[in-house]
């Protein structure tokens, strides 16, 4: 009784602040934010002083397994959940904005226009979909690496349940103007306060599940959850220190100005890159790639070194989006150096993943989800080399402020973070919800490939859109010394690339629509009768190294 009557002071003290922080509100964004947090607050006494569970309910839609387990699964199934909840939302709002740039009158003043909803998507696909999933997944891993529960399972909870809240907060911000207009952090002062308490909690939780491991060695997976934990933490702390102009109004300054404001912002950008969607990813990458393959990780060894030269170059490269500006050349070529010299760890990294399955192979042909990891790492692969070539000075002279750069960018979310994710998804599903397999190996494949060919159109039309752009912009008359071409040219010129980008977006997010129903009825424990992933039956003899014969 104590227990919930001092719940439902804490709720009721979180309700009577945000009323105070709507009527002294400096601007009608923060008092929006303010009446969403009271909605939370009065929501959380409902819940706890009524009989009404919501998250009771919830459970049973979602058929959530009430047998004890090992391990503390509970919040993982809810990552998961999350993660494609997101997902399509993130995707969904991908697809609009494409659009958007091909038929203008899409665009809805003033809360959805492309302004504000480039920022909603990126936000969505990386943040909520990319973050949740490190969430589910490093819960998982830590777990059954250290044979130990959580730490803190009150904690885990808060942290997810928190990083929801930080989510609408942030989405909604962006629909109604509240942004700092900062790559990768557009989150207002108070938001980027809430995710700090939420990203301590969060690595209280990881580290003190560590600490607690009845395993003495720490896997490799794990490092590269904390390196992207602790990483993500100093990033966004230092990136985000900025003075509010009052303390109930989302107006803030930030504490840099000038090169020093660009430097910062870049290095928190890459890094972004580099430790939330490479690091984290890579995580999963080491753990879920051998226990799917039922293969040991090729090189234990390489994974110490990719972990390490990853983490030491990672951290260098933000200037290489600065070429061609304000900060010193030695700065410039500081970032260009330790960007290329970034391709051959993560070239190693991906050959790492990629010989796990060595002796596994014929899954390829008869596993979708092996089939995505192996894409995710050729995507990887690709992107980790394009990556380190346009940050060449030479290069990004024709490459930089284009679409190009949007098709790089796309092509590692979409192939390399989408994919391993997907397949990490159908991974979980059946093992977390108790089920013998997903609802349909075939609806997988079906994902795949509407997936794949969704990326190809994607990338392929920004890089000849980032090219047409690159030469339409650099080309002057030498009689006059005036450009070409107007930046209207350049506009007209690109609408066919327009619509391909959006139709391969739409692929995308069709495949991922074919997922969450495939999850749907794998959680309603439905099994659909199909044909073998091959016909052909796997001959153990037949597959060996082809030798040479020496000749008469």
């Amino acid at each position: 009784m104590e227990s919930v009557l001092s719940r439902i002071g804490l709720w009721f003290g979180v309700l009577l602040l945000a009323v105070v922080a709507i009527v002294t509100a400096q601007d009608s964004g923060f008092a929006a934010h303010a009446t969403i947090v009271a909605i939370v607050a009065f929501i959380l006494i409902w819940a706890t002083a009524g009989s009404y569970d919501p998250l009771g309910k919830a459970q049973s839609l979602f058929r959530m397994p009430d047998t004890p387990t090992r391990y503390d699964d509970d919040v993982i199934r809810w990552g998961v959940l999350a993660t494609l909840f997101w997902g399509m939302a993130g995707f969904l709002v991908g697809v609009i904005i494409a659009l958007q740039l091909v038929f203008p009158e899409l665009n809805v003043e003033p809360w959805l226009n492309f302004g504000r909803m480039r920022p909603l998507h990126t936000s969505a696909v990386i943040f909520a979909f990319g973050g949740n999933a490190l969430i589910a997944t490093s819960f998982y891993v830590v777990q059954r690496t250290c044979r130990a529960q959580l730490a803190f399972p009150t904690l885990a909870r808060f942290v997810f349940w928190g990083y929801q809240l930080f989510i609408v907060l942030a989405a909604t911000g962006y629909l109604l103007g509240i942004t700092q207009s900062r790559e990768y952090a557009e989150p207002e002062w108070y938001v980027d306060l809430w995710l700090t308490i939420v990203w301590v909690a969060y690595f209280a939780v990881f580290v003190g599940t560590i600490i607690r491991r009845k395993e003495p060695h720490i896997y490799v997976a794990n490092w590269f959850y904390l390196a992207f934990i602790v990483t993500i933490a100093l990033l966004h702390i230092v990136n985000n220190l900025a003075l509010p102009v009052s303390l109930v109004g989302t107006k803030s300054y930030s504490l840099f100005a000038g090169v020093q404001d660009a430097l910062t912002q870049w290095w928190y950008g890459h890094n972004a890159v580099g430790f939330f969607l490479t690091a984290g990813f890579l995580a999963m990458m080491y753990y879920f790639v051998p226990k799917q393959a039922e293969r040991p990780v090729y090189s234990y060894r390489l994974s110490i070194i990719h972990f390490w030269s990853l983490i030491f170059l990672y951290i260098w490269a933000g200037p290489h989006h600065l070429h061609y500006t304000a900060l010193p050349d030695w700065a410039q070529t500081l970032g260009m150096v330790f960007s290329v010299m970034l391709w051959m760890p993560s070239w190693g990294g991906m050959i790492n993943g990629l010989m796990t399955l060595n002796g596994a192979w014929d899954k390829v042909r008869t596993d979708p989800i092996i089939r995505m990891m192996v894409l995710a790492l050729a995507f990887y692969g690709m992107s980790t080399f394009e990556g380190p070539m346009m940050s060449i000075k030479a290069v990004n002279s024709l490459s930089h402020y284009t679409d190009w750069t949007i098709g790089h960018v796309h092509s590692g979310a979409l192939g390399w973070n989408g994919m391993i994710t997907f397949a990490c998804v159908y991974f979980l599903v059946p093992r977390l919800w108790q089920r013998e397999r997903m609802y349909s190996l075939r609806m997988i494949n079906w994902h795949f490939w509407l997936a794949t060919v969704g990326i190809v159109f994607y990338a392929a039309s920004m890089w000849v859109a980032g090219v047409t752009q690159g030469l339409m912009w650099r080309e002057y008359d030498p009689a006059t010394g005036f450009l070409v071409n107007s930046f209207i040219d350049t506009v007209a010129a690109l609408e066919p690339m327009y619509l391909l980008r959006a139709f391969g977006g739409l692929l995308y997010l069709t495949g991922a629509a074919v997922m969450v129903y495939n999850v749907w009825m794998t959680l309603a424990g439905r099994l659909r009768v199909e044909a073998p992933m091959s016909d052909a039956a796997y001959d153990e003899a037949a597959d060996r190294p082809i030798t040479a014969v020496p000749a008469e």
